[in-house]
C-alpha cells in the first residue's frame, strides 16, 4: 500500500491501530495459504511446521488462539505474508463464477473506520485484496476452495462481485 492516497501520516496512523488492537484479525485465524503461496514462504525461510491440513492447507495457530506468526503483538512475516492476510480487511466467498468479497466489520478490524475516511486508501486496499483473493482463489484446489468457503464469517458486509480468474 503505497499509493499517494496513503500518506505517511496514513499509514502511521493505521498501523498505530493496529497496534492498540493487538491482531484481532489473528485470533483463531486460519488463512488458507495456496500450493503457491506455500513455495513462496518455505522458499522465503518460514518452517513447514508451522502450517497444518485440516481441510485445506492453512496457517496454524498458538495455544492462546493467535496465528502462529503472531509475536509481540505483530505479525512475524508481515512482508511476506500470505494473500488472505494482505486482502485484509477483506474476505471472499465464492459461488459459481464469482467471487464475492466482503469488508469486515470495524469491530473485527479498526482499520476498517479509517478506510472508510479516505475513500481513495479505501479503494487502493480494495483493488489489492481483490488481486490477492482472486490469485488465491484460482490457485486453490477445488476440494479446498470448498472447505474454506463453508467457514461462515457474519460480521461482514458484501462489498462486490468479481469474476474468477479461473472460471
Amino acid at each position: 500500500m503505497t499509493d499517494d492516497c496513503m500518506t505517511e501520516d496514513w499509514l502511521l496512523r493505521a498501523e498505530e491501530i493496529c497496534m492498540q488492537c493487538g491482531g484481532h484479525c489473528c485470533d483463531e485465524a486460519h488463512p488458507p495459504i495456496s500450493p503457491e503461496g506455500h513455495k513462496r514462504l518455505l522458499s522465503l525461510g518460514v518452517s513447514p511446521d508451522v502450517f497444518e491440513s485440516v481441510g485445506y492447507l492453512r496457517l496454524k495457530v498458538q495455544e492462546d488462539g493467535h496465528c502462529i506468526m503472531m509475536k509481540d503483538g505483530r505479525c512475524s512475516i508481515h512482508r511476506i505474508k500470505p494473500e488472505t492476510c494482505r486482502a485484509g480487511p477483506f474476505t471472499f466467498d465464492v459461488t459459481g463464477d464469482q467471487i464475492n468479497v466482503y469488508l469486515k466489520h470495524e469491530r473485527i478490524c479498526p482499520v476498517v473506520g479509517l478506510l472508510k475516511t479516505v475513500p481513495e486508501a479505501y479503494r487502493t486496499q480494495y483493488d489489492l485484496a481483490a488481486q490477492n483473493i482472486a490469485r488465491l482463489v484460482a490457485h486453490l484446489p477445488p476440494d479446498e476452495l470448498c472447505e474454506i468457503c463453508r467457514i461462515d464469517e457474519p460480521e461482514t458486509d458484501k462489498v462486490d462481485e468479481i469474476p474468477r480468474l479461473d472460471a
